[in-house]
């Protein structure tokens, strides 16, 4: 039988020091996909409430035969006397509650969020999203 050498049986710093560079080289591949994921998240969320409160307003209109005025606005449809149609009004991922307007600018009714810098415009994640541009 042969012996090991107990001197040799772990990882040289060599060895461990490729190691962290594979694993650094991985990393920067994987971060930056990571790391805009809750961006996504944040678009992704703010879409669907804007189509739940279109649907929502949709049915405030086949019951009363016209949209919310813009003084009612968006809290008619969690808080109205004969019919509830959100049990709550969401806010959008910034904390902020969403815009309506009636008449709209792009649409019959406008439904937007101001995005993060809650200011008109802008680009990126302070782009404004609303139910006019929910495909771009």
């Amino acid at each position: 039988m042969i012996k090991k050498n107990k001197l040799n049986s772990g990882f040289t710093l060599i060895e461990i020091m490729v190691v962290l560079i594979i694993i650094a080289i991985m990393a920067s591949f994987i971060v930056p996909s990571v790391i805009s994921r809750p961006d996504e998240a944040r678009t992704t969320k703010v879409k669907n409430d804007i189509m739940a409160l279109e649907g929502a307003l949709d049915l405030f209109k086949l019951d009363n035969g016209r949209y919310p005025t813009n003084s009612e606005g968006l809290s008619i449809l969690a808080e109205g006397d004969l019919n509830t149609y959100l049990k709550r009004l969401p806010l959008d991922p910034w904390g902020s509650p969403y815009q309506f307007s009636n008449p709209g600018k792009n649409r019959n009714i406008d439904i937007f969020s101001l995005g993060a810098d809650q200011q008109i415009g802008g680009d990126g994640m302070n782009r404004d999203i609303g139910n006019w541009n929910l495909n771009d």
